[in-house]
């Protein structure tokens, strides 16, 4: 079992720093290219470029909770989120996001 798990090529964890604009203003966010990857497609299917749709999110959360203490925190759950309720998800490790 943790063979799949232990198997993950380390490309996958490595961090990679992108810079976005959240409201005007130019900042980094750093996450392991799996979770980019992850948002690349869930952006995709909102019909989004990834820095529009963190920026949207962002502008959400600020209206809905006020400032995020975690935002790359938050990003990662979104992630983990989509993988969970996403209607073909059938096991751990579908590669596929719908």
């Amino acid at each position: 079992m943790c063979h799949f798990f232990a198997n993950q090529h380390p490309d996958s964890y490595a961090f990679e720093t992108r810079s976005i604009r959240l409201n005007g203003q130019s900042t980094s966010i750093r996450l392991e290219k799996i979770f980019w990857r992850i948002l690349e497609q869930i952006a995709s299917r909102q019909g989004m470029s990834v820095p529009r749709f963190i920026s949207t999110l962002h502008g959400e959360v600020l209206n809905l909770w006020g400032e995020v203490a975690n935002f790359t925190s938050h990003l990662r759950c979104i992630c983990v989120v989509a993988l969970e309720t996403r209607p073909e998800a059938s096991e751990i490790g579908d590669r596929r996001v719908a």
